[in-house]
């Protein structure tokens, strides 16, 4: 696979098989995208996979948190406003995948049920949480955390797998620290669902949009 074709044909998966990855895919993958570039090379990434009985544990009490009502408290804040332009893109995908999973707006059920499978992470068998030291600078490691998940997502998407960046898998830091061991002096910064594609499902088939160059480029010469 070429990298361009990686790169336009990689998409967030909304629903996966329940086929288990194999651990040596899995190290071979963050191997691989261990060759990430980072500021200065520091490199700060740290990673926990998750899997088995123990990703089964935090599905489900990750989903009865979101379920009932229970205040996120992410390490990393969610946007509580977007410009318009990223607010129409935002809600442009959401459309998209309700349409395709054909959950009509005034659907308040169906719309609760993707949620809830959301927060189950679409029924990946992997989660990596991706996590950063809190005494590095926190610009430059979300800056290098970001580039490492791509990497990871490329990777995967190279190997037939397939990932779904999600902020879902965060929203209970305290949550996770007790399950995982993972220590206060890291900030938990993402979680990538990791799994074979449910192919199957018009969830993962519905066709993407991005804006034009001229959205986004300005040229001086």
């Amino acid at each position: 696979m070429e990298l361009k074709e990686a790169v336009k044909k990689r998409r967030s998966i909304r629903s996966f098989s329940s086929q288990a990855v194999d651990k040596c895919i899995i190290e071979e993958i963050i191997s691989d995208a261990l060759w990430t570039p980072s500021w200065g090379n520091t490199q700060p990434w740290e990673i926990t996979v998750v899997t088995g009985d123990t990703l089964a544990t935090f599905k489900e009490k990750n989903q009865r948190a979101a379920t009932s009502g229970k205040q996120p408290n992410p390490n990393i804040p969610m946007p509580l406003e977007w410009p318009e332009i990223n607010k129409r893109r935002y809600q442009d995908v959401g459309r998209r995948t309700l349409k395709a999973l054909s959950i009509p707006r005034e659907d308040a059920k169906g719309r609760l049920d993707f949620y809830n499978q959301m927060f189950g992470l679409f029924g990946a068998p992997v989660l990596l949480l991706i996590a950063v030291d809190k005494a590095i600078l926190l610009e430059y490691s979300m800056l290098d955390a970001g580039l490492f998940v791509q990497t990871l997502c490329l990777l995967a998407h190279e190997r037939g797998l397939g990932t779904c960046i999600l902020a879902a898998a965060v929203q209970y830091p305290d949550g996770l620290r007790t399950l995982l061991e993972i220590p206060d002096t890291k900030r938990i910064v993402i979680g990538v669902a990791l799994g074979w594609p449910d192919h199957e499902n018009p969830v993962n088939l519905f066709e993407r949009a991005r804006g034009s160059l001229n959205e986004f480029v300005h040229w001086v010469e």
